[in-house]
């Protein structure tokens, strides 16, 4: 799963050049803040990539589990059905027979237990991932919004940025919380 990746270096150029050439100092604290977001987005960006790609490998580990205790519940019930025929036909199962029935079933529990650890370890890694596309969405909206208070020359803006960048980061330590 590819997070879509918006454009932001045009956005990045023209607030350097307002930088340079503004006689306002806020427009140096919008470029540096609006620097540091799309540093942490790259990161955070990164992290959820990693994550989205582990969910998908542990949900693959898992389908192929789940197929092995098919199998192995294929190869009971054939046992079964051989002994209960010859149970009808008045003639004894074989003692391996039995003893197989009896590992397979053994087999099939352990087997549905790691199915079941790497379907909740799939789905922990895909909430991480969905928190981190989050904050990676709100620091490309917070350096989308930091470059129109540039461009349209209002302060305020550079604070509803700053507000959005800030909820991006409540959502990548959330995320950190729980990797840790």
């Amino acid at each position: 799963m590819e997070e879509p990746e918006v454009p932001t270096e045009h956005l990045h150029e023209e607030m350097h050049h307002q930088a340079e050439h503004s006689g306002q100092r806020w427009v140096l604290g919008v470029a540096l803040s609006s620097a540091l977001l799309a540093g942490l987005a790259a990161v955070a960006s990164l992290k959820a990539g990693e994550y989205a790609n582990e969910a998908m490998i542990a949900q693959i580990q898992s389908s192929n589990y789940w197929a092995y205790f098919q199998s192995k519940g294929i190869k009971e019930a054939q046992l079964q059905t051989k002994t209960e025929m010859l149970g009808a036909l008045s003639k004894p199962a074989a003692p391996e027979d039995t003893n197989k029935i009896a590992e397979y079933s053994k087999d099939k529990e352990e087997i549905q237990k790691k199915a079941e650890e790497l379907q909740t370890e799939a789905k922990e890694n895909l909430r991480i991932h969905e928190i981190l596309a989050r904050s990676v969405t709100l620091f490309q909206i917070a350096i989308a919004v930091g470059a129109i208070s540039v461009l349209i020359k209002r302060r305020a803006f550079w604070f509803v940025s700053l507000a959005f960048g800030l909820v991006g980061l409540i959502f990548a330590a959330q995320a950190f919380k729980a990797i840790f």
